[in-house]
């Protein structure tokens, strides 16, 4: 174990000789030819006896030189052992030997109820059961030194050698050649020649130094390095002899005794100084106690004298002081009179200042208020003359739009035939499919009869393996039997032992056939268990082929649903639209245009974008034509309408706050649009107010707090818009809009609410309907609403986009300090045990960027509570931030190589970490499945901080450490990896050769070489995975505002008490 540990060190050495003791014990217990064997097998015979095992021993090992045939004995034989020639007699071997329990009886008494009794008869193995029904005491106690020798060579044991210092066993007597005998027999003396042949002492570099540091302390100072500061030492402490491995230092007997000496003598000069020091300090001690009393005792001589000079003065100073405080008490009265006259001058003056100001201040509050009335008299005429004019300009544009508009929708409905022509190729698609999955499970029915015809035959051979093995175990009951006749019939004396030698020949012959057909159905099985392994490999194989299959077929099945229920919206739409063209004949601007129209919508199709293009900032249209249209009692109606529109649209930029975590402003608004019916209107322009109303007060994007809001009121109120409105004429809502990114779904909100072609009237006020509000019923909406509800949907996810590119943006500088640690972190170990204190502090220091980042997502996550924002967003968010941290950290990591070194990704393992905690912390109602985000980056640091990278093959690196990663970041990292704290080198050669061999394969296989990854930037959800995800709104109980709640015309928002 000492030479192996001197390899494994790489020191400078020569092989050390040593005697080995393994052929007596192959002599006496190897099988089958052992001594031990050959009893077991002499017991197993009824007639044998000791001179036959004799004979039998001597004809075995005749040519064995550790086996001694004595010459006057037939039945001894000598064993030269290790320690010396000893003689064993065997007149009682084969007795003893067969000296058992019998296993019934044994079986009978460790059942006892006793512990006792039980416990002197444990159960015996099952392995040695199952071997044999004969059981010797020699085999026993074979295999119990067997689970000795397997417990000492699975722990690290330690001797004690006891030496017996007489044979009489009396004291004060030391018998000097009997006591190295002892020593010679139990291989001390050659453990002790080997041990001062080798390095008997060694230590590892930190014990070494933290023992021997301070016989140089200047060494340990100036140099960081423990080997280096080992060398030092040793140099100085005058030792030759001594070896350096790697990890240890190992030197000669006797050298750390000089060593330990040397470091006493160190330690007990520096305890000399420390008694000096002391013995210093209390004479000087006494010193001043002496001095300090001799000094007491001189201040009070002092003090006397001191005294009656103080007399004198004091005397002298009270006459002073009488003086001065008559002189004080005279110049004070003056001074009281002069103030009162001048407090009294001031106060007249003041008054007649203050008096003019007054004056001064009424006159120009006058003037002021003349001014505002004339200016805002003037302001109040000309707008009426702009309004009067902008009426006029906006009737013509929408005359000239109209006809713009025309022209788009007879370009659009051409395109009607895109949707059927990928309804047809989605149709072909799940049929080919569906043929693809009935063939493979045809192929799997054939698979399962092909391997069942195979396990069959596998049973097969293996039942004539059995027979054959049957057969075999009969031919050797009745050799034995033929054995035992020949015995029997045989003189008793002369013809014993050929007769025994020949059963035993034939008994062999039969074990070794018994063992080969043993073998070879064992090769058998193992043949049939590989043969069913891949059976049921290459089924499972095609099963998961199988069930991917039928996960593609309901995947289409389910957009094939969606684009049906697309087109029916689409078809019902535009049957509603067909209508609307046939009612807005009579307009003016569009009455030679409504055929083409009518044409169109029978084709079936109608842009989003082509139905809502007139302008959204008006209002002036609507009065003109319901003017035409209505009578002055229904004019009146309208105006209570819009004053009521007015007051709500006040109303809804104040953040009013939340109703347990149900936003109050949301469900407000639903409940007004509801009970005025404004989803079942043609034209209506409180949904222009309110999405104008929306926007102005998301133009802060800085504010998180603000945006939080309005992305709850936003999420919210398209929940209900989703649950109540359906399209006009259909069973179903609007056609589901595609997920795309923020800025493309934002470009259709310039369009307008009011663009459907018909003049209707508004909705009814507050008092003409009666009943209460029903938010559970679907409603029929026109146009307008689900305009209103698209554009709200896409300011849910521009808020949403704005959110998280604030976030983005906060900790963006702190992910580029994150990526590589500080300089500090790289210093060497601290040594000893007073630097401990001031590495944790360094640690804490370095993690502070982690910490800030973490403090940005906690208060993130506080202002999303805070206001309410639904779970599902919020996970939402979150996993695109934790994907953005690991696009950027990855892609740092990649392309710099200071970053790709061992300490720096302990620091990055530090900092995830903290990341991780805060995952926790959040809970998976809030964090989801962020921490799987960071995938990449973990997946890549934990390869960097992993010791010994020349021993990871390729397979293991991309199938267990790093699965998620390409070869090309593979081969990037391990190429720009540096150790500056061990010194470890990186993957071997043949990994990086293996790794360039990919690189160029997946090159020709035209697969994109780029290592970077990309940041997402799209929204992850649409208007249905919302409504899944949050349950139903209960807004019966939500209590309005004061400024509502004193109006009567919301008097239906107060809550009933049925």
């Amino acid at each position: 174990m000492e030479q192996e540990e001197y390899k494994k060190e790489q020191i400078d050495w020569s092989y050390i000789e040593f005697v080995d003791n393994q052929d007596v014990l192959d002599l006496i217990e190897k099988k089958p030819g052992g001594i031990i064997a050959l009893l077991d097998e002499a017991c197993m015979f009824p007639k044998s006896t000791h001179e036959t095992f004799s004979n039998k021993l001597y004809q075995t090992f005749k040519n064995n030189k550790r086996f001694i045939k004595p010459k006057l004995s037939r039945t001894d034989f000598t064993i030269s052992h290790y320690a010396g020639e000893v003689q064993y007699r065997s007149d009682q071997f084969l007795d003893k030997n067969k000296d058992y329990v019998v296993p019934e009886h044994q079986d009978l008494l460790g059942a006892s109820k006793c512990p006792f009794v039980a416990g002197l008869f444990p159960p015996l193995p099952e392995e040695t059961s199952k071997s044999s029904k004969f059981s010797s005491i020699g085999s026993r106690f074979k295999l119990q030194l067997q689970q000795l020798m397997e417990i000492l060579s699975s722990t690290e044991p330690h001797y004690i050698r006891c030496v017996k210092p007489n044979n009489l066993l009396k004291p004060a007597i030391f018998e000097n050649a009997n006591i190295i005998q002892q020593l010679r027999c139990g291989g001390v003396l050659e453990a002790i020649r080997i041990s001062c042949a080798g390095y008997p002492t060694r230590r590892a570099f930190f014990e070494f130094v933290n023992r021997f540091s301070l016989l140089a302390p200047d060494v340990t100072e100036a140099h960081h390095d423990e080997k280096i500061v080992c060398q030092k030492i040793l140099e100085k402490a005058g030792l030759k002899g001594y070896q350096i491995g790697k990890t240890k230092v190992f030197l000669r007997a006797g050298q750390m005794a000089e060593l330990d000496a040397q470091r006493a003598k160190k330690l007990s000069n520096a305890a000399k100084t420390i008694q000096r020091r002391i013995r210093t300090h209390q004479a000087r001690k006494h010193y001043l106690e002496l001095r300090n009393k001799t000094i007491y005792m001189q201040s009070v001589c002092r003090g006397r004298l001191a005294f009656k000079l103080y007399q004198h003065k004091r005397r002298e100073a009270a006459a002073v002081k009488i003086q001065k405080n008559i002189r004080r008490y005279e110049a004070r009265n003056t001074y009281i009179k002069l103030q009162a006259s001048v407090l009294t001058l001031q106060t007249a003056l003041r008054a007649i200042a203050s008096l003019k100001e007054f004056r001064f201040r009424k006159q120009t509050k006058a003037s002021i208020i003349i001014q505002a009335r004339w200016r805002c008299h003037k302001a109040a005429s000309y707008y009426k003359k702009l309004k009067k004019g902008s009426i006029v300009t906006q009737c013509r544009w929408r005359g000239r739009m109209g006809r713009k508009e025309l022209r788009k929708m007879k370009m659009a409905a051409r395109e009607t035939g895109a949707l059927k022509d990928a309804k047809d190729k989605l149709e072909k698609r799940v049929e080919d499919i569906t043929w693809r999955l009935q063939l493979e499970k045809s192929l799997r029915t054939n698979l399962e009869e092909s391997k069942s015809q195979e396990i069959a035959k596998l049973k097969n051979a293996l039942q004539e393996m059995q027979n054959k093995v049957d057969e075999s175990n009969a031919l050797l009951i009745k050799e034995r039997e033929n054995a035992k006749k020949a015995i029997e019939e045989a003189p008793p004396v002369v013809k014993e032992i050929q007769v025994i030698v020949e059963d035993t020949q034939k008994i062999e012959s039969l074990t070794l056939e018994v063992e080969s057909l043993k073998t070879s159905l064992e090769s058998e099985k193992q043949k049939a268990d590989e043969k069913y392994n891949e059976a049921q490999a290459c089924s499972e194989e095609r099963g998961k082929k199988l069930e991917d299959t039928e996960k593609k077929v309901r995947q289409l099945q389910e957009s094939l649903a969606r684009l049906e229920e697309k087109i029916t919206n689409l078809e019902s739409e535009n049957q509603v639209l067909r209508q609307q063209a046939l009612s807005m004949a009579p307009n003016k601007f569009l009455s030679g245009r409504s055929r083409s129209i009518i044409r169109r919508t029978d084709s079936g199709h109608l842009g989003v974008e082509a139905k809502t293009t007139l302008d959204m900032h008006s209002t002036s249209m609507n009065h003109r034509e319901s003017s035409e249209v209505e009578d002055k009692p229904q004019k009146s109606l309208n105006e209570k309408q819009l004053e009521n529109q007015d007051l709500l649209i006040k109303f809804i930029p104040k953040q009013i706050g939340f109703a347990g975590n149900r936003p109050i402003a949301a469900c407000i608004i639903y409940k007004c649009l509801l009970h005025w019916r404004s989803f079942e209107v043609d034209r209506t322009s409180v949904f222009d107010r309110i999405i104008q109303t929306i926007g102005h007060s998301i133009e802060t994007q800085d504010n998180n707090d603000v945006l939080a809001y309005w992305l709850s009121n936003t999420s919210t109120l398209v929940l209900l818009l989703q649950r109540t409105l359906k399209a006009s004429g259909a069973a179903g809502m609007a056609p589901q809009r595609r997920r795309s990114s923020s800025g493309t779904v934002f470009g259709r909100m310039t369009h307008s609410f009011r663009g459907t072609p018909a003049g209707v009237n508004l909705s009814l006020i507050n008092g003409s309907m009666s009943g209460g509000i029903d938010a559970s019923r679907q409603v029929e909406a026109k146009y307008p609403a689900l305009l209103f509800k698209q554009q709200l949907t896409a300011y849910v996810e521009k808020i949403y986009g704005m959110i998280r590119d604030n976030l983005k943006k906060e900790i963006s500088p702190l992910l580029g300090l994150c990526i590589q640690a500080p300089r500090t972190s790289r210093a060497s170990f601290v040594k000893g045990s007073s630097r401990s204190a001031a590495t944790t502090e360094a640690q804490k220091a370095l993690i502070g960027h982690w910490q800030e980042i973490v403090k940005s997502l906690g208060n993130f996550l506080n202002t999303l509570k805070a206001n309410h924002v639904p779970p599902f967003l919020v996970r939402k968010v979150f996993t695109q931030i934790f994907s953005f941290i690991n696009v950027q950290l990855f892609n740092s990591l990649l392309l710099r190589r200071e970053c790709c070194s061992f300490s720096n990704g302990e620091y990055v393992k530090s900092g995830l970490a903290e990341l991780e905690n805060w995952c926790n912390n959040a809970t998976d109602e809030y964090a989801g499945s962020a921490w799987d985000e960071l995938k990449h980056i973990r997946q890549a640091i934990g390869f960097l901080v992993i010791h010994q990278k020349p021993r990871k093959t390729l397979n293991e690196i991309t199938h267990e450490l790093c699965p998620v990663l390409s070869i090309q970041q593979l081969y990037r990292i391990s190429t720009m990896y540096w150790d500056d704290k061990y010194g470890t080198h990186s993957v071997s050669p043949d990994v990086i050769s293996n790794m360039r061999v990919l690189m160029t394969e997946d090159s020709n296989n035209a697969v994109s070489n780029s290592f970077l990854l990309d940041d997402d930037s799209s929204i992850p959800f649409s208007v249905d995975d919302i409504s899944k995800s949050k349950e139903p709104i209960d807004i019966s109980d939500i209590e309005p505002p004061p400024v509502i709640r004193d109006n009567t015309g919301f008097s239906f928002l107060l809550p009933h008490p049925d």
